[in-house]
């Protein structure tokens, strides 16, 4: 898939957009836009990590897996951020399992290239370590808000973030695949999302989300939703996309 002028001139990742000109032009001739299809393995744990990823409205899940095969999501990465984190950290393999949740389209870039981009030092290092000190405050925060906070505040958090990231109050979602992603039975998450949808904030209908009342739901969600976006904003100057209320 070729990139064209505008995708270019106009990145779609807010990691990217927010470089300055001369760094980005350098990534440019080392990007590609590849489609991420639903359930694509990004990289796989104790896999070494080839490529890198800076999707665009794509929502790509984090998740650790038990001996048991149960899976729990440590970490959500969509246009605020890049997938395959670990490369510039030292090392190209992890625990974690990347795989896409929401299908869309990403840059995707040789991880070799990135880190010997991030070895130079520069706008690029110091962007990089921001956003890896944001998404440390996403998993500090999500660990918490997971052993606290009720299972609707934490469904209504984890909706508002997805539909931030990619910019649209609809979007597709199995409730199976939401008790994966919270590490709770489905029983448990009909009966939050009934709870929510009886209160008007959203409704479901075959596996798709549409969110009715957002003002409501940011009400009902925990404090952890705006701790997290708030990190975002202060660390890498940039705001996931609010729809408009």
């Amino acid at each position: 898939m070729l990139l064209n002028k505008n995708a270019l001139e106009q990145p779609a990742n807010n990691l990217l957009a927010v470089l300055p000109p001369a760094d980005y032009e350098r990534l440019v001739p080392h990007l590609k836009l590849v489609p991420l299809p639903l359930k694509k393995v990004l990289y796989e744990a104790g896999e070494p990590i080839a490529q890198v990823y800076f999707p665009n409205k794509a929502v790509v899940s984090i998740v650790t897996t038990m001996e048991d095969g149960s899976t729990v999501e440590v970490g959500i990465v969509s246009n605020e951020g890049m997938v395959g984190m670990p490369v510039i950290l030292g090392d190209d393999t992890t625990t974690t399992t990347a795989f896409v949740q929401i299908p869309g389209v990403a840059m995707q870039m040789d991880a070799d290239i990135l880190r010997s981009e991030f070895n130079r030092g520069g706008a690029i290092q110091s962007l990089l370590l921001r956003y890896v000190q944001a998404v440390y405050t996403q998993i500090a925060q999500g660990v918490a808000c997971n052993r606290l906070h009720k299972l609707e505040r934490r469904l209504a958090r984890w909706l508002l973030t997805v539909s931030d990231r990619l910019e649209s109050e609809e979007f597709p979602l199995t409730q199976e695949f939401i008790s994966q992603m919270l590490g709770v039975r489905r029983a448990g998450v009909t009966e939050a999302a009934n709870i929510l949808s009886e209160a008007g904030m959203i409704s479901y209908h075959r596996g798709q989300i549409n969110i009715l009342n957002r003002e409501a739901l940011e009400k009902t969600s925990c404090e952890c939703y705006q701790i997290i976006e708030n990190e975002f904003v202060r660390l890498l100057g940039n705001k996931p996309n609010k729809q408009e209320k």
